[in-house]
């Protein structure tokens, strides 16, 4: 691709990247607890004019932060295993996916429930496979037409300062069979049409020197190596459901909290006072003064229709109302978030089958991402064995659940199921099992210790009779 057609296709896609790119950030935002309610600005001047109104409390609920938590430890914590029927290749698998592939699990099921998808690059060096999570942000897919919507090519882009401390846009074209790599200064008087060229990004190194620079690195990895997880069917972010009704929480939580802050303030209003007219400021403190040592005060009189008095103003606080629509929004915020809220439930004596019923809406939800993931996770699966000259046609792929359960039921399940389903079956759905083939390695260990123990007595005796 020349640096002419380099120009426009970069330019069109990254367009119509930007909404994209607003709303993941809303969501992130909303996912560290910086919602809305923070950043509101005071532009009523009735508010401004009142008195009565001076607290500003601001108070952010991190409904999101737990939402997507629940449904990353509810799927992640325990991650998927892959079982291809070949112990070998599953060693070879699990061993290339290395200590973090829990946490970039966790990374996925984050920026999907966030941007709606989450991509995974994987690349091959000197180290061997290698793959990372990258920002949903930084990555734009060319689609097929076609209705199988195959990937065709990724255009990445990010930003990276250079040894001047410049500040550069880079952009990485991937196909199936290369990638290219172009960038632009950043700068309101730089454009993508006017000031992008190419960038030599590759190189091989010689004693130490870089020598053969260009800005084309060929791979031989079959197939773009950018894997899209989507959050689900619809590829919708999990804070579309329930944004405006935290909104609501955070505005009528903090609005609560002014009231109770505001309401100390007492306002007396004073007719026909003596002495604050003229004497101003010394005026208010004797009024004061008087009210406190005396509990009077000396008040005026100006004849007939007189109105001279004390009052106050104050705040009327309608607290059932408050508390009706913060309990019923709160409710609202895990049914349309489907998520379990914590504080509604009670485990005390709970069956397992109810405890799954609570755990229903979450369930659903994640029923719809592991649709999707299932999907990336057997191309990681494909690219892993391609790398390892491995040819595997089948996937098994195991998810275990995080969730409150009733352990002792299914240990009476594996328990009564001996006989009828095979061993292998019972170990993957132990609870006490983390790794099933871990599991049947000690199994066969311990039973060939207890064999060898066996024939040594069984030889000790022989001898002892004879």
């Amino acid at each position: 691709m020349n640096l002419d057609v380099a120009k426009k296709l970069i330019s069109s896609y990254v367009t119509g990247h930007d909404d994209f790119i607003l709303k993941s950030q809303v969501a992130e935002r909303y996912y560290a607890t910086k919602n809305d309610i923070l950043k509101k600005k005071i532009d009523d001047e009735k508010d401004l004019e009142n008195p009565l109104r001076v607290a500003d409390n601001r108070v952010a609920f991190s409904f999101h932060n737990l939402l997507v938590n629940q449904k990353a430890s509810y799927l992640f914590t325990y991650p998927p295993i892959f079982d291809t029927k070949d112990k070998n290749i599953n060693s070879l698998i699990m061993d290339t996916l290395g200590d973090s592939y829990a946490k970039k699990c966790k990374d996925l099921c984050v920026n999907a429930s966030n941007s709606g998808i989450a991509w995974l690059h994987y690349w091959v060096n000197d180290t061997g496979f290698n793959y990372a999570v990258v920002p949903s942000t930084q990555v734009i897919p060319i689609w097929s037409k076609k209705l199988d919507k195959k990937l065709l090519a990724v255009l990445r882009y990010y930003t990276d300062f250079d040894d001047e401390s410049i500040s550069w846009t880079i952009y990485e074209y991937w196909t199936d069979k290369e990638c290219q790599t172009f960038r632009k200064r950043n700068g309101k008087e730089y454009t993508i049409t006017k000031d992008l060229v190419d960038y030599n990004m590759f190189c091989d190194f010689i004693d130490g020197v870089a020598v053969n620079e260009s800005n084309i690195y060929k791979h031989n990895l079959e197939t773009v190596p950018f894997i899209p997880f989507a959050n689900n069917n619809l590829q919708t972010s999990d804070l579309d459901n329930v944004k405006k009704l935290i909104d609501s929480y955070d505005k009528t939580y903090s609005g609560f909290v002014n009231d109770l802050e505001d309401i100390q303030q007492v306002i007396f209003v004073l007719t026909n006072y003596g002495g604050i007219r003229e004497e101003g400021e010394k005026g208010i403190r004797k009024f004061l003064q008087d009210l406190k040592h005396y509990k009077t005060i000396p008040l005026d009189s100006a004849g007939t229709g007189d109105t001279s008095g004390l009052s106050t103003l104050t705040i009327e606080i309608p607290v059932e109302a408050r508390k009706e629509l913060l309990e019923s929004t709160r409710k609202a915020i895990f049914s349309m978030g489907q998520g379990v809220d914590p504080q509604q439930q009670s485990f005390d004596n709970t069956s397992g089958e109810a405890m799954k019923f609570l755990y229903s809406l979450l369930e659903l939800k994640a029923g719809l991402m592991e649709t999707e993931f299932r999907l990336g996770f057997g191309e990681l699966v494909r690219a892993i064995c391609r790398y390892h000259g491995k040819d595997i046609k089948n996937i098994i792929q195991t998810w275990t659940r995080n969730a409150i359960r009733s352990e002792s039921e299914l240990v009476d399940i594996c328990s009564k199921s001996k006989g009828i389903i095979s061993n292998r079956t019972i170990i993957k759905n132990h609870p006490l099992v983390d790794d099933p083939e871990q599991e049947e390695k000690q199994i066969a260990k311990e039973q060939k210790e207890q064999q060898d123990i066996y024939n040594d007595e069984g030889d000790n005796g022989k001898g002892g009779d004879e």
